[in-house]
């Protein structure tokens, strides 16, 4: 797969490193001077260029690109890259760092974004997770908000204990994609059982949430 990522702050050279790792190739693009490092993510490509510019994307020939992931630390250079991205070059998957939440509202499909990651958001979701049991918690957004990876924690007292996957009737637009056991990752089968105090990782659509809950024997909030 062929990523270009905009920004090679810490942020972006980490990402690069990642998909390095996976045998990616990894285009680094970055405006400031200080921050282009070739000898810190060796093995990616580099441009020292303003990514918000057209002539930068089109010598880059961004649409070529599998992935564009608007890295910098600025939202509105985010915005206009994922739009231009986008609308201009064709790209099929634009993700977009969001650096304040009060502009996450903006992070959406009328601007190219098909998917926003939020920093505070994730680890906001991250403490809820790791205190939360008996209720769903939101840890990403998918599809320009249209569904949601979520997770629940069933309680040590649940009455869906020894229960196969099979008898759990999920509603529409809900799938259950692992069970988290210990430190074991489950790919669910209808026949395995479930235990108190599984990790559920569902993606749903928020207009079913309730009727997730309710399936799993959840208070509603």
């Amino acid at each position: 797969m062929r990523v270009a990522i905009a920004g090679a702050g810490a942020v972006g050279r980490s990402i690069a490193r990642e998909l390095l790792r996976s045998d990616h190739h990894v285009l680094l693009i970055e405006r400031k001077a200080d921050h282009v490092d070739p000898a810190s993510v060796e093995a990616a490509e580099w441009i020292h260029a303003d990514a918000c510019e057209l002539a930068t994307l089109e010598g880059a020939g961004i649409e070529s690109y599998d992935v564009v992931i608007a890295a910098t630390g600025d939202d509105k250079a985010n915005l206009v890259l994922s739009l231009l991205a986008k609308t201009e070059f064709g790209v099929d998957r634009v993700v977009a760092r969001v650096n304040d939440p009060r502009n996450e509202w903006l992070f959406d499909a009328s601007w190219g974004v098909d998917v926003a990651v939020s920093t505070p958001r994730m680890l906001a979701s991250l403490v809820e997770e790791a205190v939360s049991v008996g209720d769903l918690v939101r840890l990403m957004t998918l599809r320009q908000g249209k569904a949601n990876l979520v997770e629940i924690t069933l309680p040590a007292n649940t009455p869906l204990a020894g229960k196969p996957v099979r008898r759990i009737t999920l509603p529409r637009d809900v799938a259950l994609v692992t069970i988290l056991r210990g430190g074991r990752v489950i790919v669910p089968e209808k026949d395995d059982p479930l235990e108190g105090g599984d990790e559920l990782l569902f993606v749903t659509t928020v207009d079913v949430e309730d009727e997730l809950r309710e399936v799993l024997g959840l208070s509603q909030r």
